[in-house]
């Protein structure tokens, strides 16, 4: 009953809704005693052979008359309280939607996503039902079961009630001892079809690698075993709630065995009428319903109990990156100048002890453009992520016009960046959709203009359905680099402050190259730009360029200078220029 508790906030908030749906629901139970009770009068009568016809249609009219009140009652009781139940699922569903927006990077690398989809799915879902069929079996049994006991003693015999009932309290305490299983078992069983819940995305999502390397056997085989083993957590679950309808049997056949018995003898001296006794037996029917709910009851609020704790786990989590010491004063005009980057010491928050940069010193005047470039994991893409406040736990500051980042509120620092990732993420939906992301209410010319400026236009003029052509999941009908120009041409129709472009260029041919950054020379005139790269020519026209090592700068400068510092950067474009010759030599 726990789980009442735990959503009090919500009956509280709904408490008219659920005072009239139990009201309802109140008056169908005592509107169910009236068959019983009309089915033993006419046994009476008809044991006493003096029944009219006039009484008999009374009798029949009061049972019409009863459906017919039972029929209108019922629809009000769903009515409000399945209304409530579904308006408790969509609060749950947005508020873990919100708390997932809310949340920053190191909370995604804690939590994979089939698990996330599990807690927004499988979870709400068997919260939902306790605010639904929870409430109804709960309330229902209860009033059920005692109008039903009071009828019994009223127009029976509160001995024969008394004795008849004499089996419940087993019921009551096997219930509780079976519903502590219950829960325990599916907790285990939430936690495997999470499990199998990711395992299932990331096969879809990695389609292309299994298949490419011939590994589909090997992930089948993979995921087979990990539904066998979800299967056999789950034939616990049921093994402890097949137990429930068992017990309930045995306690209303022992409830029909004291009452044939003990109610037989009334009647044989004459202390009970027949229609009483048939009327008892009826009302036995009656209870077999509150009977039976107990078992449904503890599965519905076991199962609703678990899935809140682990949705709750999640709510609970707070994210690292907020506005705590933000200056709400800040705007977009406020931030527009130099970025200045000091940094001390930053290592990950799960690494403390691994340096990842270490003393990154530069400024970059605004309408200038940066060059990152450097060995796999010199530390590129770290410097990036500081300035889209990924990680705050630095030691030293990165400013913009003198405003340390931290301070400037995140809806209006985001604002001002746009960013072209590693890995290019794109939405199933068309190709206008998806370049409009950045600026929904983009004309259809501004669209193209900007696909223009990433050399894609042409491209997706060849497509067959042009700008309104689907993409597929993540652009999986696109090749590499078109979709990095799609991103490219997203992030351009933002007109932002600052464009950041991590290996962004990448895919595409040195020609494409050579067309998107002379785009964007022009384009970004005035603007801040940030481009790591691995391709030397992608920074070559930068005002400034990091050679980075084990987080650490060991050159800078622009191209000329680099290359008349004789280092890594004047080796590196001498090995690039001889590959690009050697690459039109072969063609």
């Amino acid at each position: 009953m726990s789980i009442f508790g735990k959503l009090g906030w919500f009956f509280k908030k709904e408490k008219k809704r659920y005072i009239l749906g139990i009201i309802f629901l109140a008056l169908t139970s005592f509107a169910n005693l009236v068959p019983p009770r009309v089915l033993g009068l006419m046994s009476d009568q008809l044991d006493k052979g003096h029944i009219t016809w006039a009484q008999y249609g009374m009798l029949v009219l009061a049972v019409v008359a009863a459906a017919i009140v039972l029929y209108v009652l019922r629809y009000f009781w769903r009515k409000q309280i399945w209304g409530g139940a579904a308006e408790l699922e969509r609060q749950m569903r947005s508020k873990l939607f919100t708390h997932f927006m809310k949340m920053d990077r190191t909370f995604y690398q804690r939590h994979r996503t089939g698990d996330l989809m599990a807690h927004a799915t499988n979870d709400v879902s068997a919260i939902q039902n306790v605010a639904g069929d929870g409430v109804l079996t709960l309330v229902d049994s209860l009033m059920m079961g005692l109008s039903t006991m009071i009828a019994m003693i009223i127009f029976v015999d509160f001995r024969l009630t008394i004795v008849a009932l004499l089996p419940l309290p087993f019921l009551a305490w096997g219930a509780q001892k079976l519903g502590k299983r219950l829960h325990d078992s599916f907790n285990e069983s939430q936690a495997a079809f999470s499990r199998l819940n990711n395992k299932t995305q990331e096969s879809v999502s990695g389609i292309k690698v299994l298949k490419t390397f011939g590994q589909g056997k090997e992930d089948t085989e993979a995921f087979d075993k990990m539904v066998d083993e979800t299967i056999k957590i789950n034939k616990r679950v049921f093994i402890w709630d097949s137990l429930f309808d068992p017990l309930g049997t045995i306690i209303i056949g022992l409830t029909y065995t004291i009452t044939i018995i003990y109610g037989g003898l009334l009647v044989s001296n004459k202390v009970l009428s027949i229609g009483q006794l048939v009327s008892f037996i009826a009302y036995i029917g009656n209870m077999v319903w509150p009977m039976f709910a107990i078992g449904y009851l503890f599965n519905i609020l076991e199962r609703g109990s678990a899935s809140y704790d682990r949705v709750q786990k999640l709510l609970d989590e707070k994210p690292l990156i907020t506005d705590e010491h933000a200056d709400e004063s800040l705007s977009a005009k406020d931030i527009a100048g130099d970025l200045h980057y000091h940094i001390d010491l930053f290592a990950y928050p799960d690494e403390k002890d691994v340096p990842v940069l270490q003393n990154i010193d530069f400024t970059l005047k605004k309408g200038q453009t940066l060059g990152l470039v450097g060995r796999v994991g010199s530390g590129k893409t770290t410097i990036i992520q500081l300035l889209l406040r990924e990680f705050d736990n630095y030691d030293g500051e990165i400013t913009l016009n003198g405003h340390d980042i931290r301070e400037i509120p995140l809806n209006v620092l985001l604002r001002q960046i746009s960013y072209v990732p590693q890995n290019n993420y794109l939405f199933s939906t068309s190709i206008q959709r998806n370049i409009a992301f950045s600026q929904a209410n983009a004309e259809d010319n501004q669209i193209i203009e900007a696909a223009k400026k990433s050399d894609l236009h042409n491209d997706i003029l060849q497509m067959p359905r042009s700008y309104q052509t689907l993409v597929g999941e993540n652009g999986v009908s696109l090749s590499g680099g078109q979709k990095q120009r799609m991103s490219i041409a997203r992030a351009l129709l933002k007109h932002s402050q600052i464009l950041i472009m991590d290996d962004a260029l990448s895919a595409v041919d040195a020609k494409t190259e050579t067309e998107i950054l002379k785009s964007l020379h022009k384009e970004r005139q005035g603007k801040t730009t940030l481009i790591a790269a691995h391709r030397l020519t992608s920074v070559m026209n930068a005002d400034l360029i990091l050679v980075l090592k084990n987080g650490k700068i060991v050159e800078r400068g622009t191209h000329d200078e680099l290359l008349a510092q004789d280092g890594w950067y004047a080796e590196m474009w001498r090995r690039q220029e001889l590959e690009e010759k050697v690459g039109d030599s072969n063609e």
